[in-house]
């Protein structure tokens, strides 16, 4: 074995975490938007003809395809398909930390500040049902809140309980995860879209 052809290839083939080849990979846009003089988040309510999560509150944003070029690609494609909003005129900020919401599932958030009569005047009504803002100010000022949900582990019929020790009195470990909350007006935003919207406003709070 050469140890120094191993080593050079354990770099070259690194990735985000082990399994990252194989998982659902999104990439979303956290947009700014300047609007009387105060900038703003943007938000989307999914449309309520939408096969999966009708109705949710979202970044723009979607499954990175094997076409885009890179994450960051991906996330503007998305914006332009579901806001409208031609990427020449995007100005991208920065990439955030990775979410990774699973071994099966990871999102690249991107921080853009894109022009806001653009995408009201142009925003896809079929993928989209209305869009709304939150003013930075309010969500610096304001926290969250959050609820628990347990998560617990239920192998299916045909697990070789055999092969592992205690068989079928195995103790599978269950879980809690974090579900945050913002309550802005009539709009609850929770889920994905508030672990990373929340992430980005701890960055906002350091910058002040």
């Amino acid at each position: 074995m050469n140890l120094d052809r191993l080593h050079d290839k354990i770099q070259d083939s690194k990735s985000l975490f082990i399994g990252e080849d194989t998982a659902f990979r999104a990439a979303v846009v956290i947009p700014l938007v300047e609007s009387d003089g105060e900038w703003h988040v943007l938000f989307e309510v999914r449309s309520f003809t939408m096969r999966k999560q009708p109705g949710d509150i979202s970044f723009p944003g979607g499954r990175i395809d094997p076409t885009d070029a890179s994450p960051m690609a991906a996330a503007l494609r998305e914006t332009q398909e579901e806001l409208g909003v031609d990427p020449a005129t995007v100005k991208v900020i920065g990439e955030l930390s990775p979410y990774i919401a699973s071994p099966s599932f990871v999102v690249h958030p991107f921080v853009a500040v894109i022009d806001y009569h653009q995408i009201i005047r142009s925003y896809n009504k079929d993928e989209v049902e209305e869009v709304f803002t939150i003013p930075v100010k309010w969500l610096l000022e304001h926290e969250p809140y959050m609820h628990l949900v347990t998560v617990e582990s239920s192998p299916s019929s045909n697990f070789p309980f055999e092969k592992i020790m205690n068989g079928d009195q195995y103790q599978w470990r269950s879980h809690s995860l974090e579900e945050w909350f913002y309550e802005y007006g009539n709009y609850t935003v929770w889920g994905l879209t508030a672990r990373i919207l929340k992430h980005f406003i701890e960055i906002m709070r350091k910058t002040a």
